[in-house]
């Protein structure tokens, strides 16, 4: 009898079979992942080094475009820059960990923490609600408000996302589970296409609601209703066409919560009649999956802005106005629901896996 000799680079880290181990992973482009949130992780924290050493433009704090929006309004280039170094440093360090094959001495729940923390550091403290707002006035050929701090926000939350995400293959891959799909073979479970199909509906409607909420106060104050708002400053805004402005903003985000709908719907997976030359096709999974995610972090940031500025007192003074600041406080209960139900979507159409071959 001929015996079959394993080669080591076949073998899985957790022993699950059609799971490509630490070995064969050294090239693996889930991998990659790690080394690019390193790099640009390093780059980003080199640069506040040379800010925090003097060096000009610096985009956070008192020397932010617009302070009054920052968690750091009063905190000068010489306070925030080597913190932040720092930070971003310190999480280059954490991402190379996470990046290279093998396990570490380090729990895995400790460096996947780790990178959850520099997350929502950035999230929380760094960016804001002018991402977001940004994004609408790109599609509305309005190119003005993009400043330095917003591209740096907009660095900062690229880099600790790809930490996330290398996060997510590196618990995968010490635990045993697919490091493409994350399957461990059990076949059953909240992530099935059948589990994920009820919860991700309720997700879906939760997610379509919360912005039709915020909606109805930029339409109503466009109809010259002052819903929320005391009338001197609707007469304010309505000087400036603000309204309008808003009720056009508002608009946006209401179609696009309907786009919704397509997680859960027909034909958010084939495409509608009417659409000459793709009808009857399947959509791809990446073409809801992205700019869904995308959004649903730029909101979620953009909700959290809102609730600190609260907490900090900045809306003290608009307490009769709270249709111009209460609405945008629940947008993180729209962007939680909107990644769920985006995360349903995905786990009802992935298919079999081409890594592991599960499904």
């Amino acid at each position: 009898m001929t015996q079959v000799v394993e080669h080591p680079s076949s073998r899985t880290a957790g022993g699950a079979e059609g799971v490509p181990g630490p070995v064969g992973e050294r090239f693996d482009r889930a991998a990659l992942i790690g080394y690019v949130a390193f790099l640009a992780l390093l780059l980003y924290g080199l640069a506040h080094t040379y800010w925090a050493l003097g060096g000009d433009g610096f985009p956070f704090g008192a020397d932010d475009a617009n302070p009054e929006y920052s968690a750091f309004e009063h905190v000068g280039r010489d306070r925030l820059a080597p913190w932040i170094a720092g930070g971003f440093l310190g999480s280059a360090a954490v991402a190379l960990l996470l990046a290279l094959p093998g396990r570490r001495r380090i729990p895995a729940r400790v460096l996947v923490g780790a990178s959850g923390f520099s997350a929502a550091a950035v999230f929380c403290a760094l960016a804001d609600f002018r991402i977001l707002g940004n994004l609408a006035y790109v599609f509305m050929l309005k190119f003005g408000a993009i400043n330095w701090t917003v591209i740096n926000q907009l660095f900062a939350v690229v880099s600790v996302g790809l930490m996330l995400a290398s996060a997510i293959v590196y618990q995968r891959r010490t635990s045993g589970a697919c490091t493409g799909c994350g399957r461990t073979g059990s076949g059953a479970g909240w992530t099935t296409p059948e589990a994920a199909a009820r919860w991700g509906k309720r997700a879906a409607w939760t997610a379509v609601a919360v912005p039709l909420l915020y909606a109805s106060t930029r339409w109503a104050w466009a109809l010259g209703i002052p819903l929320g708002i005391s009338e001197e400053l609707w007469e304010e805004g309505k000087e400036d066409n603000l309204w309008i402005a808003g009720a056009a903003l508002a608009t946006m985000g209401a179609l696009g919560s309907l786009l919704t709908l397509g997680l859960v719907q027909r034909w958010g997976e084939v495409f509608p009649r009417w659409m000459v030359g793709l009808r009857g096709r399947r959509v791809p999974l990446s073409l809801a999956v992205v700019p869904a995610t995308l959004v649903s972090v730029m909101v979620t940031i953009a909700g959290v802005m809102y609730i600190r500025l609260h907490f900090q007192g900045a809306f003290d003074n608009q307490r009769d106005d709270w249709g111009a600041t209460v609405p945008e406080m629940i947008w993180p209960v729209w962007g939680i629901a909107l990644a769920a139900a985006t995360l349903a979507y995905y786990f009802r159409r992935r298919g079999a896996c081409r890594r592991c071959t599960r499904g």
